[in-house]
């Protein structure tokens, strides 16, 4: 509003002493003070109000009048409640430094006054910062964004003062308006609220406290053309989506202040489908090299293709001289509930029917992104595939011993530093939100290779990580993770064996078996992997087939006649767990 229009209004008792020339200036709030110096608590455009009991003398008026000019007030309006006439010696101070100064009448409460500017403010910004939303949504469906979700952030703060961030559902802070960052363990704690709000059904805004801080937290989805129907699994994108927190209780806001801020969450949304698509790149390449790899393509065209994605995923590089490969899944309970869990989660597809697969890949994109470093662009080094119910990732390393690249990309001075992934710590800041969101039915298992300097690393450190998840998989808890470091001895070495070596021994092996599952349905090959599951337990074997023990000791007496071999032997029993191990 402009100073002009507090005249305009006769319940104010306002009366213009000078200043006449600067009665457009723009009132953005309004401060009550009789402080001799007040500027700390001024950051400009205020309508100050004062009682002048700061006022000794007529000396004192000058430095106060220098200091409300100098912070930028809007105006100045005396009470005439305590002295009377206005001194002559602040009316002048005033007109030196043209400030606008009104006299308040003995009967008007500054209360009045406050509530009037505030109201008026307060509703001129919403329509204001309504009208810049509209404006950046329109320009954000049909081009380029233009500075991203820290411009409307900004209008935020600057227009109805709130602070508020956007976040990962890991807590990550992705934006924030001005150098204000929300506290790692802040974000992370507000991430749980708002995953554990969202698995009940409870509507948004969601409210939680946090050290004693009230915010609110704003679902970021976009509800526009092109979203996805309301009616899926919320199950399906609780683990990808983002979040406004503001530190505000919206609880009993207006529903125009409302709408308002979901008109924000929804132009964010449009930044972030815009964010996710530009990881497409990053995804086929990742998508490419793993059909390479899990076909066993030679090395020199997996080479060939690493030499592509190496500048894409580690710019400055050149080519990456390390790699590491983590694999993660995502399992939900089946429709009665009961949950994925145990050693059996992983071990068949998720009972609910969602595809557990495009998860996991936005949650390994999410885990893999340093927590130390904010902003969405931060998630420009990793690839990230998804097949099945998992999803891969190939994360590229600079050279073990070399100094690891700050922010900018540059290489780090100091001491050699270790740039290696580990499981423990990729999970460390990120369990406790994605718990609240996996809730009783969700379960997320992971497991990290070592790194491998070659193409032909790449088969056994999948194979690694896989193997490193099935660990985890078998652990209580809702998020699991294990790395190379957690393996038995000889599942450790199986992944470094060379394919033709692999393929060979398999092949003499279990081909026999195979075939003849085929022509007669017999399933020796199950048979095989549970009678030596169950350490060659015909008892416990037979049970857990519901087969009798002659059915049983038929079928292991067709696998010993296939094959020449005697499970009785504990060589022949080893040859055949590595074999179905390498399978």
């Amino acid at each position: 509003m402009r100073l002009r229009a507090l005249l305009e209004t006769d319940a104010l008792g306002l009366r213009l002493l000078g200043g006449e020339d600067e009665l457009d200036r723009s009132v953005r709030g309004v401060m009550t003070t009789d402080l001799r110096d007040p500027s700390r608590y001024l950051s400009g455009g205020e309508l100050v109000l004062t009682g002048l009991a700061w006022r000794r003398d007529a000396a004192d008026s000058e430095p106060f009048v220098r200091i409300l000019a100098g912070a930028g007030v809007a105006g100045l309006a005396a009470g005439e409640a305590e002295l009377g006439d206005i001194p002559a010696d602040l009316v002048e101070a005033c007109a030196r430094h043209r400030l606008p100064l009104f006299a308040v009448h003995e009967t008007v409460a500054f209360a009045t006054i406050t509530e009037h500017v505030v109201r008026q403010v307060s509703g001129e910004r919403a329509g204001d910062l309504a009208a810049v939303v509209d404006r950046h949504r329109r320009l954000m469906t049909s081009g380029p964004a233009g500075g991203g979700p820290e411009v409307v952030l900004d209008l935020l703060g600057t227009d109805l003062d709130l602070h508020a961030w956007v976040l990962s559902p890991t807590g990550r802070q992705i934006a924030g308006a001005g150098e204000t960052s929300l506290p790692g363990p802040v974000g992370a704690a507000l991430a749980g609220h708002h995953l554990a709000a969202t698995r009940t059904g409870r509507r948004a805004p969601h409210r939680a406290t946090v050290d004693g801080t009230a915010y609110s937290l704003f679902p970021i989805r976009n509800t526009g053309r092109g979203a996805l129907p309301a009616s899926r699994d919320v199950r399906e994108s609780v683990l990808s989506d983002w979040l406004l927190a503001v530190e505000a209780d919206a609880s009993d806001w207006p529903p125009a202040r409302l709408d308002l801020l979901q008109g924000v969450t929804q132009l964010i949304a449009v930044e972030r489908d815009r964010r996710d698509a530009a990881r497409t790149v990053r995804r086929r390449l990742a998508q490419e090299v793993l059909e390479l790899v899990q076909t066993g393509a030679p090395p020199a065209e997996i080479a060939a293709r690493l030499r592509v994605a190496a500048p894409v995923l580690l710019p400055g590089l050149g080519s990456a001289p390390h790699w590491q490969v983590v694999v993660a899944r995502v399992e939900w309970g089946d429709a009665e509930g009961r949950a994925a869990g145990g050693a059996q989660a992983g071990s068949g597809a998720s009972g609910s029917g969602i595809a557990g697969g495009p998860v996991a890949q936005a949650l390994l994109e999410e885990i893999l992104v340093d927590p130390a470093v904010t902003g969405p662009d931060s998630a420009d080094r990793i690839a990230v595939a998804h097949t099945g119910e998992e999803a891969v990732a190939l994360v590229p390393l600079p050279a073990v011993g070399a100094p690891a690249p700050d922010r900018d990309g540059e290489r780090a001075e100091g001491p050699d530093q270790d740039p290696a992934l580990h499981a423990d710590v990729l999970l460390a800041a990120v369990r406790e939100p994605l718990s609240a969101g996996l809730a009783d039915d969700g379960r997320l298992t992971l497991g990290v290779s070592a790194a491998v300097h070659s193409p032909e690393g790449l088969r056994g450190a999948l194979e690694e990580a896989r193997h490193a998840r099935r660990v985890a998989a078998a652990r209580p808890g809702r998020v699991c993770a294990a790395g190379h470091h957690e393996l038995a001895s000889h599942v450790l070495l199986l992944p470094f064996v060379p394919d033709d070596v692999r393929r060979a021994f398999t092949a003499r092996l279990l081909d026999p078996l195979r075939d003849y599952d085929r022509r007669h349905r017999a399933e020796l090959i199950p048979t095989l992997e549970t009678f030596l599951d169950c350490d060659g337990s015909w008892t416990r074997c037979a049970a857990r087939l519901h087969l009798h023990v002659n059915t049983l000791r038929y079928r292991v007496g067709r696998i010993e006649q296939l094959t020449g071999r005697d499970l009785s032997r504990l060589e022949d029993k080893l040859d055949f767990f590595l074999a179905l191990r390498m399978s």
